[in-house]
């Protein structure tokens, strides 16, 4: 049974989790002495609330790709593992988006539904995040909205789904149930806080009519604890500003705004040595985090994020932990070499329990983009 690979991982889990809440060392063995026999019977085990609980702390803990992990240990953790029809999928979601959001004092939040069976996932959610703009592909090639969204949609419209065709649609989510057919809903406005983005000092920039929404929550990665799998486990953090203006906005293949922005600014688009890129992201990120402070709704600048992660990393040290990290997601994409981080080295090797890719509900493959777990950066 030691040489069973669910075990290995569970022990691993199960001794750490023990040992870092100074727990008993003989309930410790009593506990693996139950998940050892459950194994044995049943080819897997059962996390109790208290493992899953600190299963997702940790997952989010070793996170390498997220600066934001100083604040593990205050993730919110809703256990749904008893939703078992699509209603009840459902109404945990909507509970999820309304608890995180908070008004705009965005909460920390992971959901978990049943882990992986044998033969089928008991839950699937086919979205990227909860909350996410649709993408019309128009005849002429071109892309109304967020062209990361185009099949995503494309899929909304052929399970009967009517979007406005504007820029900022709110894609429904679309959840699978065991093997039941796909079954598709629409997030109630109520639920949703969406920002309207606006520059204080330039009335051009704000007849571009940009907005995003509050909270990034992830949806289609799978959380893996001490060898049990949870395909459908949406988790959230807040943003940092640079996600949305300076990869969201600014990226060719997404928004692609930065040239509308530079002429709002009257900025010479002719010369690459003009640095009217760099002038147009800066004032994006003005704009971002002067809108989200103005609407109430959480967001960290890159610079105090990055002050914030080396916390992270003092306190890690100071608890005999290396902190494991992905230096080319760590860094901001503006202004890195200003940071810490970016005069860092880090191994970037994936510890257990965490959040990992899983293939697509929509195309059966492993997503190309992959994201920053609790921010949704870089996707």
């Amino acid at each position: 049974m030691t040489e069973h690979p669910i075990y290995q991982k569970a022990a691993s889990f199960i001794r750490q989790f023990y040992s870092e809440n100074h727990l008993s060392e003989a309930d410790c063995e009593d506990r693996l002495l139950e998940i050892a026999k459950s194994i044995r019977e049943h080819g897997t085990y059962e996390h109790t609330s208290d493992e899953l609980l600190y299963g997702a702390k940790l997952a989010w803990r070793n996170s390498n790709r997220c600066i934001g992990r100083l604040f593990w240990n205050s993730l919110n953790v809703f256990d749904r593992r008893d939703a078992v029809t699509e209603e009840e999928v459902k109404e945990a979601l909507l509970e999820h988006i309304e608890y995180a959001t908070n008004g705009g004092k965005i909460r920390s939040t992971v959901t978990i539904f049943k882990p992986s069976q044998k033969t089928h996932d008991p839950v699937r959610i086919y979205n990227h995040q909860l909350i996410r703009y649709a993408g019309y592909k128009q005849e002429d090639g071109s892309i109304t909205g967020d062209p990361h969204s185009v099949d995503m949609t494309e899929f909304c419209i052929a399970l009967g789904w009517q979007g406005r065709g504007t820029p900022f649609d709110i894609l429904p989510l679309v959840i699978q149930v065991g093997q039941n057919d796909p079954y598709l809903f629409d997030i109630p406005d109520r639920y949703i806080k969406e920002v309207q983005i606006t520059h204080p000092d330039n009335q051009l920039f704000n007849e571009l009519d940009l907005r995003w929404y509050a909270v990034p929550i992830i949806s289609e990665m799978k959380l893996e604890i001490g060898g049990v799998e949870y395909p459908a486990s949406p988790f959230n953090g807040w943003y940092m500003e640079t996600e949305i203006a300076a990869r969201n906005f600014a990226d060719e293949s997404r928004y692609n705004m930065l040239r509308p922005v530079a002429e709002a600014f009257n900025l010479n688009t002719q010369l690459h040595s003009t640095m009217w890129k760099d002038r147009a992201v800066l004032e994006l990120c003005t704009a971002v985090m002067h809108s989200f402070k103005q609407a109430g709704a959480s967001i960290v600048d890159h610079h105090s994020a990055s002050q914030q992660f080396e916390l992270f990393e003092q306190k890690e040290k100071a608890e005999g932990r290396e902190v494991t990290g992905d230096w080319t997601w760590l860094i901001p994409p503006v202004s890195p070499a200003s940071t810490h981080i970016f005069h860092q080295q880090y191994d970037n090797t994936w510890k257990s329990p965490n959040f990992f890719y899983q293939k697509s509900m929509l195309n059966n493959q492993v997503p190309e983009k992959l994201t920053c777990p609790f921010t949704g950066a870089n996707s």
